[in-house]
């Protein structure tokens, strides 16, 4: 629920804030809902936080260590964390699919990714923890979409 309200608000071109401001807004008022949040603040945490601290339209919502203890340990938001096949190894192309495809903030180890966003749990249920196999068929998803737009 509070994810949906972040979807619909997140990147808007007249609020200023890109998602990845949002959501560390959201996990500081989690952790102390009468706590004041500042700009400041939320460019520190935005810095500590997230691997990836360009702004963009959609993606690189990579979770540092610091930020997924925050969540667990202050914020006490709910995370699922899926394994890895045993044979699954981590390659740059995946990073690349994890930065565009996952529409959740998650963070990742050799072992397991995690996420915060049912739905991306659910994607990755699916596909057995392979985001290899996922990025290959959001890719290919994406691209007949494309081509059928093209099309007409």
């Amino acid at each position: 629920m509070i994810f949906q309200f972040i979807d619909s608000q997140a990147g808007t071109k007249n609020s200023g804030m890109d998602v990845k401001d949002t959501y560390t807004k959201l996990f500081i008022k989690a952790a102390d809902p009468s706590g004041q949040i500042t700009d400041d603040l939320i460019k520190e945490k935005r810095l500590e936080w997230w691997w990836n601290v360009r702004s963009k339209d959609d993606g690189g919502l990579r979770l540092t260590d610091q930020a997924i203890n925050f969540i667990q340990s202050e914020a006490k938001i709910k995370i699922y964390k899926i394994d890895f096949p045993k044979d699954f190894s981590i390659t740059p192309q995946v990073l690349l699919w994890l930065d565009k495809f996952i529409e959740s903030p998650y963070y990742i180890t050799k072992r397991s990714i995690t996420v915060l966003k049912e739905k991306s749990a659910f994607e990755l249920y699916l596909f057995s923890g392979d985001v290899q196999k996922l990025g290959y068929n959001k890719a290919l998803s994406k691209r007949l979409s494309q081509e059928s737009t093209s099309e007409l």
